[in-house]
């Protein structure tokens, strides 16, 4: 930051009220977390909190945005290291394998936020919806540089594995979920790019 020119980082306060909201909104869900609660775990006043943060809503938003973020980046670096779009896919499946096995593990967040916000005019489910469609269409384009008439089918089965993957990694064995979504992903593919059969 050059002299004169604004500082953009987020205040101290705001990135601790955001890390705790991102904490207990995963591991306990939304609803059932009042604003008290964040307040007094981000050790902020009230007045603070409002000060960054308009409503509960807002916060869920940043949340999510958040975990957005976090996801987004993990999808972009497994593309920057693997020029193939197969190992690509691959990569990005064995990182959803590894956040299914990782400590503290309570689903997806955005599946778990779509339940408890049905109504798909409100704000936040429009926000689940929106990182949904980024993630299709990122293995949309993948796929399609694999074979470009069977992307849109191959990248909702990817993204049904997945979304499958995480639901049974919360009630069966973590790393027997991840073994079987990895071969479920290895096996869609090889149909991807198996020769076709006239």
């Amino acid at each position: 930051m050059t002299r004169g020119e604004p500082d953009s980082r987020p205040s101290e306060a705001r990135t601790r009220l955001l890390t705790t909201a991102t904490r207990i909104f995963y591991a306990h869900g939304i609803h059932s977390v009042g604003v008290d609660r964040i307040i007094a775990e981000a050790k902020v006043t009230r007045a603070t909190f409002y000060r960054h943060f308009a409503s509960k809503d807002d916060l869920i938003l940043a949340y999510l945005r958040e975990v957005h973020g976090v996801n987004r980046g993990a999808v972009e670096t497994a593309i920057a290291a693997n020029p193939s779009p197969a190992d690509s896919l691959l990569a990005i499946a064995r990182s959803i394998a590894q956040n299914i096995q990782s400590p503290g593990f309570r689903g997806c967040a955005f599946l778990n936020a779509a339940a408890e916000y049905p109504d798909t005019d409100h704000p936040v489910h429009q926000e689940i919806i929106a990182h949904r469609q980024w993630f299709l269409d990122t293995l949309t384009r993948l796929m399609a540089q694999i074979r470009e008439e069977t992307a849109d089918d191959a990248a909702r089965h990817f993204v049904m594995l997945r979304d499958g993957a995480m639901a049974a990694g919360c009630l069966y064995d973590p790393a027997l979920v991840s073994e079987t979504f990895l071969r479920g992903i290895e096996g869609l593919l090889r149909v991807g790019t198996s020769p076709r059969t006239t």
